[in-house]
C-alpha cells in the first residue's frame, strides 16, 4: 500500500509538471509597443514591471517593447507589436488609419490626486524677457516632436488660436526629439522658448535634474490641477490593441488592467494610480483637426 501511494504521489507530480510545462508551452506571448518619449532606458524602468503585472494577472507573456516617435506608426502597420501605449494624437491618429481600438486609459498620480487628462507647458528661462503669449513672436521656439501630443500639438493649438503660427511667425521652430532635451535646450539658451507634456518640469525637478524656480510658465494656468500647463487638458494616454487583436485577449488585457491597485509594483513604477474604461477621446481629434494635423487635416 505505501508503494502504491508513493507511486500515486509520483504519477501525480509528473502530471502536474507536464501540464504546466504545456501551459507555459501554449502561453499565448503579446508585444505592448510603448512610446520613449524620454528614451529606452527610462521607458523599461518605467513600464517594464507592465509587463510582468499583465504576464501574471493573464496567464500569457507581455513584453514591453520601447519605440522612438517614428517607430510607432510601422510597427503597427506591420504588426510587429500587439498593443500600443502611446500618446493621445498617436491612438486618434492610428485608429483612424489602421482601426485601432482604446482598451483602457491610464489614470496618472500626483500629490494623491488620480488624474485622466493632461496639458501642454510652455516655457521660458526665468530671465527671458518673454511673458507672453505675443512676445513669442520672432523667437527660436522649441518642440518635442511635431508628432507629440504633449510635447507640441497642444502649444501649437494655443498659439494658433491666439493668432501665432510657430512655423511662419517665430524664428525657428525646431524639435529637441525628447521632452527632457527641450528644457535643458531653454535652460542652456540655445532656444528662447520651448513645450512639454505637463508633469515633465516636476519630474525633472523630483530627478533633481532642474530647478523649476530656474524657469517661467508662460500662458500659465491657475486650476485645481497638480501640474503646472498652458493649454487647456485632453484626455490620458490609452491602451490601445491592434486591429489584429482579438475581442477575448484585449478584453482579458483590460480585466487585468482595471485590476490593478495603486500599491502594485508596477503602478509604482509607472506613476500611476491604474486604469479606468477608455476616455472618449473627441477634444484629441478636435485639437488635431484645429492645427491641420495629419488625416485630419482636411
Amino acid at each position: 500500500m505505501k508503494r502504491f501511494n508513493e507511486l500515486s504521489i509520483s504519477i501525480l507530480v509528473l502530471m502536474l509538471g507536464l501540464f504546466l510545462t504545456f501551459q507555459t508551452a501554449n502561453a499565448a506571448t503579446y508585444k505592448i509597443g510603448v512610446l520613449a518619449k524620454r528614451g529606452a532606458a527610462k521607458c523599461m524602468k518605467k513600464w517594464g514591471k507592465m509587463g510582468t503585472f499583465l504576464t501574471k494577472k493573464t496567464g500569457d507573456k507581455y513584453e514591453i517593447v520601447p519605440l522612438k516617435f517614428t517607430e510607432i506608426e510601422p510597427a503597427v502597420k506591420n504588426k510587429s507589436i500587439d498593443f500600443v501605449l502611446a500618446n493621445s494624437a498617436f491612438f486618434v491618429v492610428l485608429q483612424k488609419k489602421y482601426g485601432v481600438r482604446s482598451v483602457a486609459t491610464l489614470i496618472n498620480s500626483r500629490q494623491g490626486k488620480a488624474l485622466d487628462k493632461f496639458g501642454g507647458v510652455i516655457l521660458v528661462r526665468k530671465d527671458s524677457p518673454i511673458k507672453t503669449l505675443q512676445d513669442i513672436k520672432g523667437k527660436k521656439f522649441d518642440c518635442v516632436k511635431y508628432s507629440s501630443f504633449g510635447g507640441a500639438h497642444m502649444a501649437w493649438r494655443l498659439l494658433l488660436d491666439n493668432g501665432i503660427d510657430p512655423k511662419k511667425d517665430c524664428a525657428s521652430f525646431t524639435e529637441g526629439k525628447k521632452h527632457d532635451y527641450v528644457v535643458y535646450r531653454v535652460l542652456n539658451k540655445k532656444v528662447d522658448v520651448g513645450t512639454v507634456r505637463s508633469d515633465t518640469l516636476e519630474r525633472m525637478e523630483a530627478e533633481g535634474k532642474i530647478k523649476m524656480s530656474d524657469f517661467r510658465i508662460i500662458h500659465k494656468i491657475d486650476d485645481d490641477f497638480p501640474f503646472v500647463h498652458s493649454t487647456r487638458l485632453y484626455p490620458e494616454w490609452p491602451m490601445a490593441a491592434c486591429p489584429h487583436v482579438s475581442d477575448a485577449v484585449a478584453n482579458k488585457m483590460a480585466k487585468a488592467l482595471f485590476s490593478m491597485k495603486p500599491d502594485d509594483p508596477a503602478a509604482k513604477a509607472a506613476k500611476i494610480v491604474g486604469w479606468k474604461q477608455p476616455a472618449d477621446y473627441q477634444p484629441v481629434i478636435d485639437c488635431l483637426k484645429a492645427i491641420k494635423y495629419g488625416p485630419f487635416a482636411e
